[in-house]
């Protein structure tokens, strides 16, 4: 036998006879170590942890989730990230309350869950990184997995920024009181006053601004390094290097704590919220349906959208995970399990956001009433009559109620005069119709609210540290997305692999500790990852249902879970899916058109937010984004088209996955070369003894078998590495 023949299983048909003799060919079939070779047929699989022959293991072994937990917790982790937190509360008040939910349910259903079904099967099926599956299920479309790793390499970039943003407020928490509790006082010879800044804008608006990100008055003035963020950038790049340098071996153990102590912070924080002043405010304006909103098609298309990145579509990272599981495992179960703990994390998480900033609420508007009372005192008697303030009110010490009482009888006394009195209506639905999201909801409206908290410094050491956690899950899955794939492509060292990648990763992520550097993180969270992902999974989906087949998936999908998945899925990925993304990329295409691109500065002297446009080299910058991530798709199909990529000529060719099919268990003819895999040989025509579903050989010693890492699940394997192999289906 040649000495890199492997176990494969496969279907039998007339390629495969071909292959089989192709294989046999230069065979003695009655040579001795031939006749050595025994032939291992069973219908049940005693160990399926065990190897097919100890002490042969491969060095190419793949390695395995320790156990099912750590595998679902890996999927959560990776999925549920920093947007649960601060992307669906913002989504959920902007677009109807609790309206928006029924939408985004629906889209769910019909291109969440398939979606992440379809990548989890590929991934288990063929068991490889992006590149290998998708160059094996169709190598014209083999690019689709190197777009995927470039889009994971722009994410993890800024990604591991906001982790540092996050390391860096978390260190800055052990104070009591808060630093960003209050504006800082300026000194000078003759006196001392409020910075201007600060006084401007607010204390944690200032801090995040000026004291933590220094930032520049545009992105064209990068005015050299913040070395407070560039030293917590490196930290960040540490941690996830130490991380991942073991591949899930390492991972695997942080996933207990990374994936449920964000769980543990929020049941924590909603507790706590749940006790203070106003937030039943909060949860009552989340929960308040506006079904006239819910009708408007903006409202679907980014509930459309929060779906796909939600779930982590496109990125790899799901692939490369579910590549390490068993073939049997039921990733169907795994796929509807962590889409709803998905959603039911967004739903945990607006939960908690509102409640906190319903009590924040309260606390501005409690503000907004002393300070207007004290301009009616001053009023009193000149431009207001002291006979319009009701005798139940005493202007000291004014509610809520009351205020919105006075107001209305003073508004409705001076009618045209009372804009020139400029009093306030302060009313809690105001403040809580202020939308925040991002940047602008953990670093300044919570870190705001939580200065209010009793024991404000824990509450914040908390937060902080499930941001931290949050945004490290999602990384190991990013990163994952990127090792996983190079490693099965070029079987370089998993270790050297990762540690050179992250230190390239922190070297181009300077860019985004410069003080210009949060426009660069705008910048590359707008363009770097919504076309492209959009376009690689439309084009995923089209490789399964339409290149591949879906009936040979459906018939892949039955052979690994052992039963045949709904019929609801053959129509989704064959015909809804693909059309709900083609409007979604339609759509997004459309809105990037009519909004020029543009970024929001800071400007100090104002104290405020401006849009500002690119200049020519950030906009140049920003389709070089999309284009380097889309690139690698029509590069490939057209070496593949052209056929400049020869398989059997090295290089390149070890991205190429010789393919195979399944082995059915039915009789071969008698004269047919393929009984040898049927327990049958021209020396000997006694047929097997024991008929099975598993079969996979086993050589003596003497030949120097290659055993490949597959069967250590009982999946047989029979794969020749010759050059002259054809490529066939999966």
């Amino acid at each position: 036998m040649p000495k890199n023949s492997k176990v494969v299983k496969r279907d039998l048909d007339d390629d495969v006879t071909e292959s089989v003799k192709d294989l046999l060919s230069n065979e003695d079939t009655c040579d001795d170590a031939f006749k050595k070779s025994s032939l291992i047929v069973s219908n049940v699989r005693e160990d399926k942890d065990r190897d097919i022959e100890e002490g042969s293991l491969s060095d190419e072994e793949r390695p395995a989730w320790n156990s099912k937990l750590q595998y679902i917790l890996a999927q959560v982790g990776f999925s549920v990230g920093l947007g649960n937190v601060w992307r669906f509360p913002y989504l959920c008040q902007k677009n109807g309350g609790g309206a928006y939910l029924v939408p985004y349910l629906i889209l769910l259903i019909l291109i969440g869950i398939p979606l992440f079904f379809l990548e989890l099967a590929v991934g288990q099926r063929i068991r490889r990184g992006s590149i290998g599956v998708w160059n094996y299920v169709s190598p014209h479309l083999g690019g689709i997995g190197f777009a995927s790793c470039m889009v994971c390499f722009f994410v993890a970039l800024y990604y591991n920024v906001i982790i540092a943003w996050s390391l860096f407020y978390f260190s800055q928490s052990f104070q009591q009181p808060l630093p960003w509790h209050e504006c800082p006082l300026v000194k000078n010879k003759t006196n001392t006053y409020v910075e201007p800044e600060c006084e401007k804008s607010s204390a944690t608006t200032f801090y995040w601004y000026r004291v933590a990100l220094d930032i520049s008055d545009s992105i064209a003035d990068s005015e050299g390094l913040n070395w407070r963020m560039s030293v917590c950038l490196l930290a960040a790049w540490t941690m996830v290097c130490l991380a991942m340098i073991k591949g899930i071996q390492s991972s695997g153990k942080v996933m207990y704590f990374s994936s449920l102590f964000p769980y543990v912070v929020l049941i924590c924080f909603l507790v706590r919220s749940l006790l203070l002043t106003g937030s039943v405010d909060g949860i009552r304006h989340m929960f308040t349906p506006k079904l006239e909103i819910m009708l408007e098609a903006k409202v679907w298309r980014e509930a459309a959208t929060q779906v796909f990145f939600a779930l982590g579509l496109g990125f790899g990272g799901v692939i490369a995970f579910s590549s390490f599981n068993k073939r049997d495992n039921n990733c169907h179960f795994d796929a509807v399990l962590v889409s709803f703990i998905n959603f039911f994390t967004s739903v945990l998480a607006t939960l908690v956001v509102f409640a906190v900033l319903g009590f924040k609420a309260n606390i501005m508007n409690a503000k907004c009433i002393t300070l207007n009372a004290k301009k009616i005192v001053g009023f009193l008697g000149n431009e207001i009559s002291p006979d319009l303030i009701p005798p139940h009110i005493d202007l000291s010490n004014v509610s809520a109620e009351d205020y919105t009482q006075m107001i209305e009888i003073i508004r409705g006394v001076k009618e045209s005069d009372f804009s020139h009195l400029g009093l306030d209506s302060c009313s809690i639905e105001d403040e809580l119709n202020k939308a925040v999201q991002g940047t602008g909801l953990a670093f300044i409206a919570f870190t705001e609210a939580m200065t209010h908290f009793p024991a404000s410094p824990f509450w914040s050491v908390m937060f902080f540290l499930m941001l931290v956690n949050l945004g490290l899950g999602s990384m190991f899955g990013t990163i994952e997305g990127i090792i996983t794939p190079l490693v099965d492509t070029f079987k370089v060292r998993k270790e050297l692999l990762t540690v050179g990648c992250c230190v390239l990763a922190f070297s181009i992520g300077l860019l985004f500790v410069q003080r210009s550097g949060n426009y660069f993180v705008a910048m590359f969270d707008d363009y770097s990852a919504t076309l492209p992902l959009l376009v690689v999974v439309i084009l995923e989906n089209v490789a399964v249902a339409w290149v591949y087949g879906m009936d040979k998936f459906f018939e892949d999908l039955k052979d690994m879970l052992g039963f045949s998945p709904f019929r609801f899925y053959y129509y989704m990925w064959k015909y809804i899916t693909p059309l709900v993304l083609l409007v979604l990329l339609m759509a997004s295409v459309i809105q990037l058109g009519m909004t020029p691109p543009t970024y929001s500065a800071w400007i100090e002297e104002l104290a405020q937010e401006r849009s500002r446009s690119y200049p020519t080299w950030g906009l140049a910058m920003c389709v070089s984004l999309v284009v380097m991530a889309l690139l690698p798709v029509p590069v490939v199909l057209a070496l593949r088209y052209f056929n400049l990529l020869d398989e059997s000529a090295g290089g390149f060719s070890s991205v190429s996955y010789k393919k195979a099919r399944i082995i059915k268990d039915s009789a071969a003819p008698d004269d047919d070369n393929a009984s040898l895999i049927h327990g049958k040989s021209p020396c000997s025509e006694a047929p097997s003894p024991v008929p099975g579903n598993n079969i996979y050989r086993k050589q003596s010693a003497g030949l120097d078998a290659e055993i490949t890492p597959n069967g250590r699940y009982g999946i047989g394997y029979l794969m020749a590495n010759m050059p002259d192999m054809p490529e066939s289906d999966l």
